[in-house]
């Protein structure tokens, strides 16, 4: 496989020379014009790396999966577009701008991902004061070794994207069952190298809601990554166009909202999954307290991710899960008053 072509035309502009920002992050660093609704602020840079051939995995749900009907460069992931950019330039906007606390890097499927994400997170530590987050390809890795070296060069934190809440629906969306090289055992195995590597709670596991799971399930998977000592990083399921997964819907508000609510209270140490009832479809129906005062508290809606300096999340992604003009899924801000009057009605739930 070709890896890496010299030149200047824009086809062979490939990392870790360049790199894709999402449109967050492209128009809080002033490669793009434009403002955010709601005035929200962007706290964390995410960066992509990229490849001519792109990601070489087979995810159905992925706006990056080999399987989706456009090249590389004109992929939407997490719902926005990703523009292309020197590295150099990125660093150089970001340098001063004291609302960025953390930049986050993503790798894909690629065998030169492991090696050009060593080389971006040397980078970013000896040019920036930011702190560094890696979201791995669990692929990629088979030994503590590889997570080591990502610490040692500057990296403090890392994600790792389960996504499925099931071995099943990870194998029928990611492995096996679409021709994929992922295995649910394997990324899993990595949390745990991962939890030893840089410590419990410095690692992340990110789970998609609505690609097909109970509420039971999605709540028995964030458990199992709190038992590792791993947080979890929520998102809501949206269909990318071109990606297998282009006709499904995503899920009901009301769902998200429950699993929102699960996750922070076990996330936070208030609340666990054996505490709390579902129904015979696996709706969460009883949380085991009284949840009126954690909704009126608003935090649990927030978007979930690292976090930055002053302790609070950093990777506030606005938008990316999901259009400005809302309903808004994870808030990237703190939500007012009229918003949490939305999210009781919302949940769909009492008590």
């Amino acid at each position: 496989m070709g890896i890496r072509k010299k030149g200047k035309d824009m086809d062979q502009k490939v990392s870790p020379e360049y790199i894709q920002t999402s449109l967050a992050a492209s128009l809080t660093l002033g490669f793009q014009s434009g403002s955010f609704h709601r005035n929200a602020k962007l706290k964390g840079l995410n960066l992509l790396l990229h490849y001519e051939e792109g990601c070489l995995g087979k995810c159905h749900f992925c706006g990056l999966s080999s399987s989706r009907r456009e090249s590389p460069k004109g992929k939407t992931f997490i719902r926005v577009d990703w523009p292309l950019y020197p590295l150099e330039e990125i660093i150089e906007r970001a340098k001063g701008r004291d609302q960025l606390h953390r930049v986050c890097i993503s790798m894909i499927t690629h065998p030169k991902a492991l090696e050009d994400t060593l080389s971006v997170i040397q980078r970013l530590r000896e040019e920036t004061d930011l702190y560094i987050s890696v979201l791995i390809s669990p692929t990629l890795i088979h030994q503590e070794d590889s997570l080591k070296a990502m610490k040692k060069a500057g990296a403090d934190r890392v994600g790792i994207a389960i996504d499925a809440a099931t071995p099943e629906l990870f194998d029928q969306l990611r492995g096996k069952g679409v021709g994929g090289f992922h295995r649910w055992d394997h990324y899993w195995k990595v949390v745990q190298m991962a939890t030893s590597v840089f410590e419990k709670f410095h690692v992340g596991i990110h789970l998609i809601v609505g690609l097909g799971e109970t509420e039971r399930e999605m709540v028995e998977a964030i458990q199992k990554g709190q038992n590792l000592g791993a947080h979890t990083h929520l998102f809501s399921f949206f269909p990318e166009k071109g990606s297998p997964m282009e006709g499904y819907s995503p899920p009901p508000l009301g769902q998200y909202r429950r699993i929102q609510l699960a996750r922070w209270m076990i996330n936070e140490g208030l609340g666990s999954a054996s505490q709390m009832k579902f129904d015979e479809n696996g709706g969460l129906i009883d949380f085991g307290t009284d949840i009126n005062p954690l909704i009126q508290m608003g935090e649990p809606f927030m978007t979930s991710g690292c976090p930055g300096r002053d302790g609070k999340v950093a990777c506030n992604r606005p938008y990316g899960n999901e259009r400005p003009s809302g309903p808004i899924r994870n808030f990237p801000f703190m939500p007012e008053k009229e918003d949490i009057e939305e999210i009781k009605a919302q949940m769909e739930i009492s008590g």
